[in-house]
Order: C-alpha cells, then structure tokens, then sequence
C-alpha cells in the first residue's frame, strides 16, 4: 500500500506542469494528481467534507466556461499575475511531509473523478480561509462554510 502512494507521489510531482492535461470529467493520473496537490495544500486538516468542498470547487471550474476547462489548469491557472490558489504562489516549495493527509487527498480526488454524486458546495466557484477577511468574496453569493473555509459563488 506505502508503494502505492509513494508512486502517486511523483506522479504528483510532475503531472501539473505539462502542458497538455486532461479534461476534468475523465478520471486519469493527471487530474487525480493535479487535484490531490490542490487538496493537499488547500484543504489539509480540514476533514473529508472540508477537503471535498475545496474538490467541488475545482471540479464546478473546470466545467464553467469563464475558467480554464482541465482540473490541472484550473489548479494552475494566473489571474492578473497572481495564482488562483495560494500556495502555487508562496514561494514556498511544494513538499508533502503528511503522509496521512496525502493519502487521504489522493482518496478524495479519485471518488471526485469517479463518483462525485451531489456538490455539497451546491455550486461554489470561490473560497477562502474562514479566519480571513472576506474582502473582495463579500460581493458574491455565500453558499457556506465547510471545514474552515468560506464559499461562494
């Protein structure tokens, strides 16, 4: 099973820089990636429904035309030079020293792509940390709160 994971670990490592990524409805190595280092980074400690949540999110901007049509360019994407999602722009290097919390971003990410069901979000586009002002987020439409985090859409 630990080789299993270390294996999707470089997987991980690589699959969001290439250039040509899959679309965000079919389940492959690179989605699954590009959405686990997401989950890992954005919604760690915040439980399934947390990480879920932030997956939702990814996965309703992939599908809406004002946002980038892959879940691994959604994931990467710039606005106006800054990142979408904060850590690709902290520079601080992308390292996964919680094994526990990759594998359970990496289970989060496959039923995703697999078995998404119901958007818990009911549709959110945007997040932020709950601890943070909302500025900009408090013109949109708040749809909840979910693991520590604030959605809208």
């Amino acid at each position: 099973m630990r080789s299993r994971y270390i294996v999707l670990f470089f997987v991980i490592l690589g699959a969001c820089a290439r250039a040509v990524t899959p679309a965000a409805s079919t389940m492959n190595s690179d989605a699954q990636a590009c959405l686990a280092e997401a989950l890992y980074f954005e919604a760690r400690g915040t439980g399934d429904e947390g990480r879920r949540a932030v997956g939702e999110v990814i996965l309703n901007r992939a599908a809406d035309p004002r946002f980038p049509g892959t879940v691994c360019e959604v994931v990467d994407q710039r606005y106006n030079g800054s990142c979408q999602f904060s850590y690709r722009c902290d520079s601080i290097p992308e390292t996964y020293n919680e094994p526990d919390e990759l594998a359970k971003a990496l289970e989060t990410a496959k039923i995703l792509l697999t078995d998404r069901r119901t958007d818990i979000t009911n549709g959110a586009l945007y997040f932020h940390a709950a601890s943070m002002p909302p500025g900009w987020f408090g013109t949109l439409h708040r749809l909840g709160q979910f693991g520590g985090n604030i959605f809208y859409r």
